[in-house]
């Protein structure tokens, strides 16, 4: 199960009570007080490690909680400090408070940690409370109930390059020829249900992440279809590539796809509609391919790439061109 939005609540441990008591030995007629301190509460701690993908692991405990301090204890002995608890969370998983809708921190890289609830000292003992004025004492102090708040915990897939188009628009498909991914490929709308990423290899050393989300329609900003709910892992990749088909399957003109989707970005995040972008037709294979291509070219006046994930034309075209706009993100592919 892929999730990327959980809200959860998350609570420092307590901190330890002080303790009250006395030194009382046979032969030693001034004792004296002897109560140690509480511990401290544990932290609850959020933490960005490689190898966890989603956020299903928080979805069936709503209440993270740290553990509590230790009492104080006779004879000068301080209660434990708690142990703090650790949340592992994907890289790219924005932290925001639940309740003022403000991001907290971004983990971005593996690495990153946030303490999302801090632990509180322990109570004093009465030995803290000795003086001269004061030599049996008998008071002390509680421990501090540990900071609680409510977080939404929100992931954002990284990835260097981005795949944007229609319900089968070839995305999947291409996914899994450029890279070892094994994303879910029919010919139906929707076939893709959650994002899926891949390595791509430029040469011996060099590489880019290929994110493909579901397709997107008309008012996907809105709530339509699936892309809706994936619109946010886009945000983060520094390259778009657009797919246009030639011959849709609704029987929708591929030119005003293009713009429909191009819409929907924007909609989202104005920021995207300024995101380097490659314009690619797919499926080259069918007929009207290159018709739409010289379209596209016309209408938007910017170079269009035509590829086939299935004969393979064009994708080292492709992959090159999206090596030169990661060198250059200003720049436009040539063909």
């Amino acid at each position: 199960m892929f999730v990327d939005r959980v809200t959860i609540e998350v609570a420092a441990g307590r901190g330890g009570d002080g303790c009250v008591s006395f030194r009382r030995e046979r032969y030693v007629p001034k004792g004296g007080p002897n109560g140690g301190d509480g511990g401290a509460g544990g932290s609850v701690i959020i933490e960005a490690r490689d190898g966890v993908d989603h956020l299903s692991a928080l979805v069936h405990r709503k209440m993270w909680k740290a553990e509590r301090g230790r009492h104080g204890m006779g004879s000068d002995r301080h209660g434990r400090r708690g142990k703090d608890l650790l949340i592992r969370v994907p890289p790219g998983t924005i932290v925001l408070d639940a309740n003022q809708q403000f991001i907290i921190k971004d983990l971005v890289a593996a690495g990153d940690r946030l303490v999302a609830a801090r632990g509180v000292k322990g109570g004093l003992g009465n030995a803290h409370f000795k003086s001269a004025t004061n030599q049996a004492p008998r008071q002390c102090t509680p421990g501090e109930e540990g900071e609680q708040r409510r977080l939404i915990l929100e992931l954002k897939v990284i990835a260097d390059v981005g795949l944007v188009g229609k319900p089968n628009a070839g995305k999947s498909t291409l996914l899994s020829r450029l890279s070892r991914a094994r994303p879910e490929i029919a010919d139906y709308p929707f076939t893709t249900k959650i994002p899926n990423l891949g390595r791509v290899q430029i040469d011996f050393d060099r590489s880019f992440v290929l994110a493909d989300i579901p397709g997107l329609i008309e008012g996907a900003h809105a709530g339509v279809g699936l892309g809706h709910e994936f619109l946010r892992h886009i945000e983060r990749a520094g390259i778009l590539v657009h797919l246009v088909e030639p011959m849709p399957g609704d029987g929708t003109d591929p030119l005003r796809n293009y713009h429909a989707i191009r819409h929907e970005l924007v909609q989202h995040n104005e920021l995207l509609g300024r995101r380097p972008e490659i314009l690619v037709v797919s499926k080259a294979e069918l007929p009207g391919s290159d018709d739409l291509r010289r379209n596209l070219a016309a209408d938007t006046g910017r170079t269009v790439l035509c590829i086939s994930a299935v004969t393979g034309q064009g994708l080292n075209q492709l992959v090159a061109a999206v090596a030169r706009m990661l060198d250059n993100p200003a720049g436009e592919p040539q063909e």
